[in-house]
């Protein structure tokens, strides 16, 4: 990252380094914040210590791809005059970070590294050094604005991102790979030789697929040093039962039940490509080095190989057979399809490289209520509460999205008289609670459909 030593001696006994956190937490202005990280960057620069060890831990605190796996770190209680040794600390989180120290060699080196600490400098840097959140208002965007141009700058997660193929018409042509589009959460499995780490397309890590990062592990000693030497990055989706089952079980902290879930991977870069956010090798060629390692990921139960078909959208049987593959796709319940370039690289932005279609469905509604907005909607609309039958199948839902500002006051002011009205809502699809009835996914209001309070649809 930078020529500065940080075994070296000048950072033991370092006792305000929680200034810097202090500083920055007196005030919520923006301006502020970028004040203080400025005035540590200069003083790294004049040499101090003090600021070098703050802005360091700055780094470890908010690098994405810095993962030390704890959740409890215990706050200590009036400890003064400790050797505060921060080389030993950061030795420390390299152990984590790499795995060489975990369960309760882990549990023990911590409690037994916060007893050489100031109560101050422990609880309120160290702390939540390891906890990955210096809690003083700040991100990363806040320390890259600052820190940008330095050795400082906070490495940036991001992925390939797909548009809307509708809004881009002019590029369905030559041949593209198309995939079923699943219906689950993205995820990218950052592998090296010391640890595999999952991550959201937004960089907040994963931990509750145990399973799937053990048959990772069990796979990439025969990929790492055949195919990268220092490691690679999965870019994938994973599914469960449903989507609502798989987002309750992502999230929770607790009583975690992912077992039977699937890591479908449909590409593969390398670790130093992915980081800088850029690999030139054309996706044919990634699909080809994917299916060359096929009888790897065959042996798992939990990890897979997307598969798809390859068309050429310059021909008219091209578009026939996407459109079919299309509809089959939606028929088995898959949220639509993936349209990939054949010939483009791996860029971590949104571009047409990758292109999305799925269908949307419409449904008439009635009004049932209303709920005020808070916010900026606060005194007017906020969603439009609805409930109706389609397809033999009893859904209720809120609609707070497709209202203009005009129709948030125009509907709060008549909300008496529209009650019992029927709308038309737009929304990707329809979703079934656990209790049994129905919801709308990312539901929009189109409009009022004209029929009479009470009318038969």
């Amino acid at each position: 990252m930078n020529t500065i030593d940080f075994t070296g001696e000048q950072f033991n006994e370092i006792k305000v380094a929680a200034d810097w956190i202090r500083d920055l937490e007196s005030s919520d202005s923006r301006l502020h914040k970028e004040s203080v990280i400025e005035k540590a960057l200069m003083a790294s620069k004049l040499g101090s210590s003090n600021a070098q060890c703050f802005l360091f831990n700055c780094y470890q605190a908010y690098n994405p791809y810095y993962v030390f796996g704890v959740k409890k770190v215990p706050e200590t209680e009036g400890l003064e005059h400790r050797p505060n040794p921060w080389p030993k600390f950061w030795a420390m989180l390299e152990g984590l970070r790499t795995r060489s120290l975990t369960g309760h060699n882990a549990k023990t080196a911590i409690e037994f590294m916060s007893e050489q600490f100031d109560s101050v400098e422990w609880n309120n840097l160290a702390r939540r050094v390891l906890i990955k959140d210096l809690r003083c208002g700040i991100s990363e965007k806040t320390l890259n604005k600052v820190l940008g141009n330095t050795e400082w700058k906070i490495p940036v997660f991001t992925c390939q991102l797909a548009t809307d193929s509708e809004k881009h018409t002019a590029k369905m042509t030559g041949r593209k790979r198309i995939e079923q589009k699943l219906d689950g959460v993205r995820v990218l499995a950052v592998i090296t030789r010391n640890s595999t780490n999952l991550y959201s397309r937004n960089g907040k890590p994963f931990e509750n697929f145990p399973q799937i990062v053990e048959q990772l592990d069990d796979i990439k000693a025969r990929l790492i040093g055949v195919t990268y030497k220092k490691g690679f990055v999965l870019d994938g989706e994973i599914i469960g039962e449903s989507f609502q089952a798989l987002m309750k079980q992502a999230q929770r902290k607790s009583d975690v039940e992912t077992d039977g879930m699937v890591y479908s991977v449909f590409d593969i870069i390398p670790i130093d490509d992915f980081e800088r956010g850029f690999w030139n090798a054309q996706q044919y060629k990634r699909l080809a080095i994917l299916d060359e390692h096929r009888a790897t990921f065959d042996t798992t139960d939990s990890v897979r190989i997307m598969d798809g078909i390859e068309v050429d959208l310059d021909t008219a049987e091209g578009h026939d057979v996407m459109r079919r593959y299309a509809e089959d796709a939606v028929a088995a319940g898959f949220e639509g399809i993936m349209i990939k370039d054949l010939g483009a690289p791996y860029e971590c932005k949104r571009s047409t490289f990758w292109m999305k279609w799925k269908p949307t469905i419409t449904v008439d509604l009635n009004i049932v209520g209303f709920e005020e907005g808070t916010g900026r909607n606060e005194g007017r609309l906020g969603a439009i509460i609805c409930e109706g039958v389609d397809n033999d199948r009893r859904i209720r839902v809120n609609v707070g999205s497709g209202l203009s500002d005009a129709n948030r006051d125009e509907y709060w002011s008549a909300r008496d008289q529209l009650l019992g009205d029927v709308i038309e809502v737009e929304a990707d699809a329809v979703t079934q609670n656990q209790d049994g009835t129905y919801s709308l996914r990312f539901p929009r209001f189109v409009r009022f459909r004209g029929f009479e309070p009470g009318e038969k649809l």
